[in-house]
């Protein structure tokens, strides 16, 4: 993918620019680097493997559903329980949508949204395999911007998101559907990329690092605001800086490109985290929290 300036103020160019990315990953089969030939399947189960999926969950995926897109594990965190309705912002090809189906049974329901017409036909095509391989019917994906989700009011369990809130043009507003699909007393369960502090001005503006999640990322604390304003509380949110790390231990061409346009002797850990989110609307107690603050964690 060329590294084109992107006009962080064009709402509509970003959109099209990660639509048309991510397009190209669903037709190519790429990965977390955007290319068909630079992350195949194996990294793509190292890139699972790093932010907490097992074998064994890898192992009852269709073909081609992990194109290891994942910053984190946010069916772990949101320990599902039987009967639950799940909602995934941006499902590309159903990753975590077939995880959560498992854990949620043939009561529970668990509906993938995505933005790219390409990765809801790929995830729609894997529903025959996944039905084959675990006797569920209980999956299904609809095409529709996570600003303006396709879903009724109040009618969802759990929101989870993998990765993905970051390439948000409108990320408040992504924060206010979040909290109208919720019932009362249902929660998040979300791994993103945050930032511990500002990009360099040549990173935000790349499309790579846009595509890769990076230059999209927000402070860790302009997150834990955008939750508040939405209506949720008891926000817990949780760094995995080994997850960038890992990346860039990988040789992976878009943190390669990204240090490149760092000061000298910087890293990308020290912009770039991982970051579970965890919160609930209306302040229900559930096993699901309860877990550190940012402030607690880095005690």
């Amino acid at each position: 993918m060329i590294v084109n300036n992107l006009n962080p103020e064009n709402k509509e160019q970003i959109r099209e620019a990660v639509r048309e990315g991510y397009g190209r990953i669903a037709k190519t089969g790429g990965s977390c680097c955007g290319t068909a030939s630079c992350c195949g399947s194996d990294s793509a189960a190292q890139v699972a493997q790093a932010v907490g999926y097992s074998e064994a969950e890898l192992a009852t995926l269709p073909e081609g559903a992990n194109m290891g897109l994942s910053c984190g594990n946010p069916t772990a965190i949101a320990s599902l329980e039987p009967g639950e309705v799940v909602l995934d912002l941006g499902s590309g090809g159903g990753f975590d949508v077939f995880i959560a189906g498992q854990k949620v049974g043939p009561a529970g329901r668990v509906i993938g949204v995505d933005m790219t017409p390409d990765m809801i036909t790929k995830a729609r095509r894997n529903v025959a395999a996944y039905r084959g391989r675990t006797g569920l019917d209980n999956v299904e994906f609809r095409l529709g911007e996570i600003e303006h989700l396709p879903v009724a009011d109040a009618s969802v369990d759990v929101v989870i998101s993998n990765c993905v809130l970051n390439l948000s043009p409108d990320k408040p507003q992504v924060w206010r559907e979040i909290g109208r699909v919720l019932k009362p007393g249902g929660r998040i369960a979300i791994s993103d990329l945050a930032l511990l502090q500002p990009l360099p001005g040549e990173i935000q503006q790349m499309i790579e690092s846009l595509i890769g999640c990076v230059s999209g990322a927000v402070l860790v604390e302009e997150t834990r605001g955008m939750a508040e304003a939405a209506g949720l509380d008891e926000i817990a949110l949780t760094p995995k800086p080994g997850y960038v790390d890992a990346m860039v231990n990988w040789n992976d061409p878009l943190y390669r490109k990204i240090i490149e346009r760092l000061p000298a002797g910087a890293k990308a850990g020290d912009y770039v985290t991982s970051l579970d989110i965890a919160a609930r609307k209306g302040g229900k107690a559930a096993s699901c929290c309860g877990r550190p603050t940012v402030s607690e964690e880095s005690r």
